[in-house]
């Protein structure tokens, strides 16, 4: 890791110096990965890549007031949840195209723990829509505290550094969050193995 902040430091530098290579080589080193938040933090292919692109654009725009007080790494994530934050609170459907559906059908009956963890549901591939599903009908500052530290794995140091909040607040936040999501993920499998209610009244035989 400190290998890798070093060289971010110094494409950085070079960077701010008007090195359009080196600020390339900064997007290459962290696409992948920011994609990958804005994919979680949205549900959708096309609108994560948008808002990939748009967090870059707006980190290259941005760089020179970059002191280096956290590192580079936590910057760009701040940027790219406030430009995640920004696209939800947009008009506009929220499609789950762009999701796997699984092949088998059948209701998830993943035991949970006390506290689970939406990330290890999330990378069992089958279980990606239904863990959007709960995502998004958690308040905005829960489902960021989950992605950032149960689905990206960053550090509570890490997350408190993106949030601009003491790392105090990232666990007491992840606690109720992974409560919240708990609840909601029990209630659809409630939901998904319920049979369905026959009408009252009619010819029943």
């Amino acid at each position: 890791m400190e290998e890798s902040q070093s060289t971010d430091e110094l494409l950085v530098w070079r960077a701010k110096r008007g090195d359009l290579t080196a600020f390339d080589q900064l997007v290459k080193r962290h696409y992948q990965r920011i994609y990958a938040l804005a994919f979680q933090m949205l549900g959708d292919a096309e609108d994560a890549a948008d808002a990939t692109q748009e967090t870059f654009i707006k980190a290259f725009e941005r760089l020179g007031s970059f002191r280096g007080k956290a590192t580079f790494f936590t910057w760009l994530y701040r940027i790219a949840v406030n430009t995640c934050k920004d696209w939800l609170r947009r008009p506009r459907p929220l499609p789950f195209s762009q999701l796997e559906e699984p092949e088998d059908q059948s209701e998830p009956t993943l035991p949970l723990p006390a506290e689970p963890n939406p990330g290890e549901v999330w990378r069992q591939r089958e279980q990606a829509e239904p863990v959007w599903r709960v995502l998004r009908q958690l308040p905005e500052e829960a489902k960021t505290i989950l992605v950032l530290c149960d689905m990206q794995g960053l550090s509570y140091s890490e997350v408190a550094e993106v949030l601009g909040v003491p790392e105090g607040t990232v666990k007491s936040r992840l606690h109720r969050a992974r409560r919240a999501f708990k609840e909601m993920w029990v209630q659809l499998e409630k939901e998904q193995i319920s049979p369905p209610q026959r009408p009252k009244g009619g010819d029943e035989q």
